[in-house]
């Protein structure tokens, strides 16, 4: 990382005025924690003259401060009468969009005693890094920072729930804190996982820092539907399957328009059961789909990309709603946070996919316009 971590650790890196740990500082007080224990090495007098106390940002904040070699076991060793009976580990260098109450849920519901928290990596997103394999029940099977063992699927990011007791197995040795404890409690059957495919971000490396700072840039977006919240919705089992087949709601064109003025970009996502029924092609698809986007352009708006669905009810796949593979992959291009982005439907399998993605919902109905869900948007209200 040198020479940005010359004279700084590297969670000081800088993206839009704030160093790296400071949105993560504040994402934690959002989510309702208190207090912060942070484990310092390197230069610690540059995180401590940063952060102070914590009260500027309205939370507690605690130093333990150590060797600058020292690992991450001998640090969590120092700081054991300082930690909760349970507490959150994280890694300094990564961010992910936690929300708290689903992690929490999903611990209560597995009863492990310690969660961590895995990266799918469905996508490959960090090639040759899987190093934990999951088993159907939430349990983690095998957790290997050799990455040799077989079947492996999914990145450690740590955002760990973990008991204060897990310091009690650390090694006489001073030795990385995953490597010395995550095998031992995956051989006692006691660390489950939160597993996700919301990519997370890192200052850990300095090809990673362009996409960090575009996720920390938070371009407003706004996710659609598109049958029933941008144009009528055909009948059951039937499909738009040519240009002049695609009829506008009233007031879609006036809201696209609006999201333009206003700086948003559009991604508009729709299951098209009708490729795999044989009803229509691709080619029929992206002919509709030109015809949207240039309505949408004519009018003042902008649709920015359109994700489709093309398979059948019962094909299991993971992109057609309720599943929300399409919101990840909108995710994964446009480096989303999708804790802040609302996705806008018209049904069930709407609402459903937002809550799989962590998204923020919204609906339209036979009385609620997509003019109307974008005014309320734009001038500040709550939308859930």
């Amino acid at each position: 990382m040198r020479p940005l971590t010359d004279t700084r650790p590297k969670p000081m890196i800088e993206f839009h005025g704030k160093p790296f740990m400071q949105h993560t500082v504040e994402m934690l007080r959002d989510q309702g924690f208190e207090r912060v224990l942070m484990l310092l090495g390197y230069l610690p007098e540059v995180i401590q003259d940063h952060f102070g106390d914590g009260s500027e940002l309205g939370i507690q904040i605690d130093y333990v401060v150590s060797a600058p070699d020292d690992l991450t076991g001998r640090r969590l060793a120092l700081a054991a009468d300082r930690l909760d009976p349970y507490f959150m580990l994280l890694y300094c260098d990564n961010y992910w969009p936690l929300q708290m109450d689903r992690m929490w849920e999903r611990f209560l519901a597995i009863g492990a005693p310690a969660m961590v928290t895995v990266y799918g990596n469905r996508d490959d997103y960090r090639h040759g890094k899987d190093a934990v394999r999951v088993g159907a029940d939430g349990y983690v099977e095998v957790h290997d920072r050799s990455r040799t063992a077989p079947g492996l699927k999914g990145v450690e990011i740590s955002y760990a729930i973990l008991p204060r007791s897990v310091v009690d197995l650390l090694p006489a040795e001073d030795e990385l804190f995953e490597q010395a404890i995550y095998p031992q409690l995956v051989e006692r059957r006691e660390l489950s996982a939160f597993v996700t495919d919301h990519r997370y971000y890192s200052v850990g490396s300095l090809d990673r820092l362009g996409e960090t700072e575009e996720f920390f840039a938070r371009h407003p977006t706004v996710i659609l539907d598109r049958d029933g919240v941008l144009n009528r919705r055909p009948p059951k089992a039937e499909y738009v399957r040519r240009p002049e087949e695609f009829e506008w709601l009233p007031g879609s064109l006036d809201a696209l328009r609006l999201f333009r003025d206003a700086g948003y970009r559009v991604i508009v996502v729709s299951n098209q059961a009708g490729i795999a029924r044989g009803a229509m092609s691709e080619a029929d698809l992206a002919a509709v789909h030109e015809r949207m986007l240039r309505d949408a352009e004519d009018a003042g708006g902008r649709i920015d990309a359109v994700y489709h669905c093309p398979h059948g009810w019962d094909d299991g796949c993971d992109c057609r709603k309720p599943r929300p593979g399409m919101l990840f992959h909108a995710q994964q291009d446009f480096a989303l946070d999708l804790t802040r982005t609302v996705f806008v439907g018209d049904d069930e399998r709407d609402a459903e996919a937002a809550d799989a993605a962590g998204c923020l919902s919204a609906q339209v109905t036979e009385t609620t316009s997509l003019l109307d869900v974008t005014r309320r948007m734009l001038e500040g209200a709550l939308v859930a």
